[in-house]
């Protein structure tokens, strides 16, 4: 298997960074675009897609800006994380995804985040 690389996309949100924030750490508000099924103990957030279920560990958490998990199953480098950038002079709302993924499956990823952004946005209502 090829090493993982890593990449970053942004979207533009238009929201604000407290309401997209419990979208991106609260398990309810993950379940609402980012999986079927969320559940949350002890730093450990237990994601289900289709009855499968995957594990990641909560590393990084900045309230109102950044959330960064780690797969308990994956490579000791690889993360993925979701970063709020706010404009300071226009409050325009992004968000910063950074993953990794192997060479032949980035274009694949890609379009995964991509669709998932989408549906977050228009749960959102943004």
């Amino acid at each position: 298997m090829s090493e993982k690389k890593k990449f970053t996309l942004e979207y533009e949100v238009h929201s604000s960074p407290k309401i997209l924030f419990s979208f991106l750490n609260e398990p309810n508000g993950l379940a609402q675009w980012f999986a079927d099924e969320v559940k949350y103990k002890e730093q450990i957030y237990s994601f289900q897609w289709d009855g499968e279920e995957h594990k990641a560990k909560l590393t990084n958490l900045k309230e109102n800006k950044l959330v960064r998990f780690k797969w308990l199953d994956d490579e000791p480098q690889c993360y993925f994380e979701m970063e709020i950038l706010q404009d300071e002079l226009t409050n325009d709302v992004a968000l910063s995804i950074t993953d990794f993924a192997p060479p032949e499956a980035l274009e694949e990823r890609r379009l995964i985040w991509d669709n998932q952004i989408q549906y977050l946005i228009s749960v959102l209502g943004a």
